[in-house]
């Protein structure tokens, strides 16, 4: 079973955007910083969806222009098996942009160029070949 995760995008200003999804209802429900990566994480979702759907907003902070679809992130769904699923997918031609080396997360891209984030259901898998030794493809 795939279950609909969250979409990512990023916030230059947080709390501007924080107040915008405010007005239509949805509201803050977690947040996580990363001093080390410099970034926040906040999780925006309307009552009674938290964990179900929701909108990532990632603040880095160091500026960046967003300019041109940049502050787009990516869709994030939830997998049974990280593995299989990433197998299936290259068995069909899908170029995995970022592998499960560490059994918990992958990204790909749509045809359209849409990221897209693969994350295991509960617990990591254990690491296990190929896809310990497989490096990045592409950015994701």
């Amino acid at each position: 079973m795939t279950k609909y995760l969250h979409t990512m995008i990023r916030t230059a200003d947080p709390a501007a955007t924080i107040r915008f999804f405010a007005l239509i209802g949805i509201d803050e429900v977690r947040r996580y910083d990363n001093a080390q990566g410099r970034f926040t994480l906040i999780f925006l979702a309307a009552p009674g969806q938290e964990g179900i759907a929701e909108v990532e907003l990632t603040h880095n902070w160091e500026p960046e222009d967003y300019r041109g679809g940049r502050n787009f992130g990516h869709l994030a769904y939830e997998v049974e098996d990280i593995y299989a699923t990433c197998q299936r997918l290259m068995d069909a031609g899908v170029t995995i942009n970022r592998p499960p080396r560490d059994g918990r997360m992958a990204f790909i891209r749509t045809p359209d160029g849409i990221s897209v984030e693969l994350l295991q259901q509960g617990d990591s898998l254990p690491v296990r070949e190929p896809w310990a030794g497989m490096a990045n493809v592409g950015e994701w």
